[in-house]
């Protein structure tokens, strides 16, 4: 359930903070208060897509949270992804600047967007006000039908392998069409392959033989130089270790006359120890090399090999090992695709495996179909659609990535008469009816504790808007349900009521919302009613309302 939401600097938002209860709660307000602004909001919060303009203008970023409570299917979802939770409570938040960078928090540690969406689609289902025109296309009529029925996952199974089979089949087409080719490319893998295995380079060679090729081809310099060093240290008439020392044992006797001394003696006695160390070591160098002219010949050929064999595959030497990676994958491949037989055998298989799931999905699909029209019929007759009848029709399709039938929503206004597709025959306040049946019905069948309803009920009035109210208000007796409305009806109906208004201070407008008490509630459901002007009769027919 939603508990608070807060918004700072959010399109015409400056800054406010809202506490959420349980029951039906409605957003009520004048065109262009930023009612639904608040809905988008919360879906940004909740994964949705960000955008610099949402920015407040002058502002440098937008700042949006949300508090929820926390239930059995989102704590086992933060466990899964190693999140921690606060007790009962989880907090997402996410910030927005004015280019457009935005970024994400569960709980105070950072969060992608992708897991925002993942997990807002465990606390909250939002029922945009132009959900009913999606209705008319065929895709969302079947998501529907599976999202009801809980076999998104099946269908997703469906279509991985649909997917797995057609690429399996347009293999063996290829082959079947072109074998010729594809015995040729076979051959020049192969040919590829064997003078990359011939070479035999392996990982981090070509650094290592570089190295050693530059100390084989320099090793009389290297010699020279180091016999030079030699010398001057300790091997030549006045070699510098002897003078060094004959200094320092100088020094040390005058540090008896002064001990100020001793520090240029002890520097004096390090270097010594120094230079020591390495006239060692440059004598061991000298023992371990050599000139080499037969390993240096066979470092120069392996180097020219290596270039030779990069320069025919237009890679770098350092490549190359990850080149004969990738052919030696396409070959292998290549030789599946080459044996029709077992391509045959595996596409058969795939082609089985898909048929298989996908009359299983047929099957609950049927089941499903029938209970919701049953249930969106019934809805239909308290909607002033009496008489009227919704049906959903399986029409048997070939296999596609989607099952082995094609989802149709059918209707019929009023009795007597045969449904037919709803696009062709509902009228736009039918089609409105009928999207409120469907998402109300819908709603009761999730687990989402929180349900969002955005002018969903646009298009009624009357009576019909009555029905709607006590339809939401019902909802709300399982579920947290909110809902933006124009409808008196719908509002009268809330167990709690938000006014957003809109104010302008300084040449700059903000939306403005606050909780109404009882007798604020009459004036705004008195405002819905009669406009501008508010009567007496319009805050008695109000009262009335409230009443009900």
């Amino acid at each position: 359930m939603l508990r608070t939401l807060a918004i700072r600097d959010f399109v015409i938002v400056d800054q406010l903070e809202l506490e959420f209860s349980a029951g039906f709660t409605v957003l009520t307000g004048e065109t262009g208060a930023g009612k639904s602004i608040l809905i988008d909001a919360l879906s940004l919060v909740l994964g949705g897509r960000a955008d610099g303009s949402m920015v407040r203008e002058s502002a440098a970023r937008a700042d949006i949270s949300a508090e929820f409570a926390l239930h059995d299917a989102a704590r086992d979802w933060l466990q899964q992804q190693d999140l921690s939770d606060e007790g009962d409570q989880l907090i997402l938040r996410r910030t927005i600047d004015n280019a457009g960078r935005s970024k994400g928090w569960i709980n105070g540690i950072p969060a992608t967007v992708s897991q925002l969406r993942e997990l807002g689609d465990l606390l909250v289902d939002i029922h945009g006000q132009h959900a009913h025109q999606s209705l008319l296309r065929s895709d969302a009529q079947r998501e529907l039908l599976d999202n009801q029925g809980g076999l998104s996952a099946l269908a997703r199974d469906v279509a991985q392998r649909y997917s797995h089979w057609n690429q399996l089949r347009q293999q063996l087409q290829r082959f079947e069409n072109d074998a010729k080719n594809l015995l040729q490319e076979k051959e020049r893998l192969e040919w590829q392959t064997g003078e990359l295995e011939k070479l035999q380079l392996r990982d981090g060679e070509w650094e290592s033989i570089q190295q050693e090729h530059s100390r084989l081809a320099h090793a009389a310099s290297l010699m020279e130089g180091v016999q030079q060093a030699l010398a001057a240290i300790s091997e030549s008439d006045h070699p510098v270790l002897s003078q060094l020392n004959s200094l320092q044992q100088r020094l040390y006797k005058l540090v008896s006359f002064d001990a100020a001394l001793r520090p240029a003696a002890e520097a004096l006695e390090n270097a010594c120890i120094q230079l020591q160390e390495s006239s060692y070591a440059l004598n061991d160098y000298l023992q371990r090399t050599d000139l080499d002219p037969e390993r240096l010949r066979e470092v120069e050929l392996r180097v020219d090999a290596i270039h030779s064999t990069s320069r025919r595959f237009h890679v770098s030497p350092e490549q190359l090992p990850g080149e004969l990676a990738r052919l030696q994958s396409e070959l292998e491949q290549m030789s599946l695709a080459s044996d029709p037989d077992s391509l045959r055998k595996q596409e058969q298989a795939a082609q089985q495996a898909y048929l298989e799931q996908a009359r299983s999905l047929s099957r609950q699909r049927v089941q499903v179909a029938q209970h919701l029209s049953e249930a969106v019929t019934v809805a239909m007759q308290d909607l002033s659609l009496r008489g009227g009848q919704f049906a959903i029709a399986l029409h048997p399709c070939d296999p596609a990535s989607y099952g082995l039938e094609q989802v149709e929503f059918l209707v019929a206004g009023h009795a007597g008469v045969q449904p037919r597709p709803l696009a062709k025959v509902a009228s736009g306040g039918e089609l409105a009816r009928i999207s409120l049946a469907i998402s109300v019905i819908a709603s009761s069948a999730t687990t989402t504790p929180t349900l969002i309803f955005d002018e969903v009920d646009s298009g009624i009035g009357g009576a019909v808007a009555e029905v709607v109210g006590r339809l939401l208000k019902r909802l709300g007796q399982e579920r947290q349900v909110l809902c933006v409305t124009h409808l008196p009806q719908v509002a009268s109906q809330a167990n709690q009521h938000f006014q957003v208004s809109k104010d302008q201070t300084g040449g700059r407008t903000s939306s403005q919302i606050a909780r109404l008490d009882s007798k604020q509630r009459v004036e705004e459901i008195a405002r819905m009613l009669g406009g501008l002007e508010i009567t007496a009769t319009t805050r008695k027919h109000a009262r009335e309302l409230l009443a009900l």
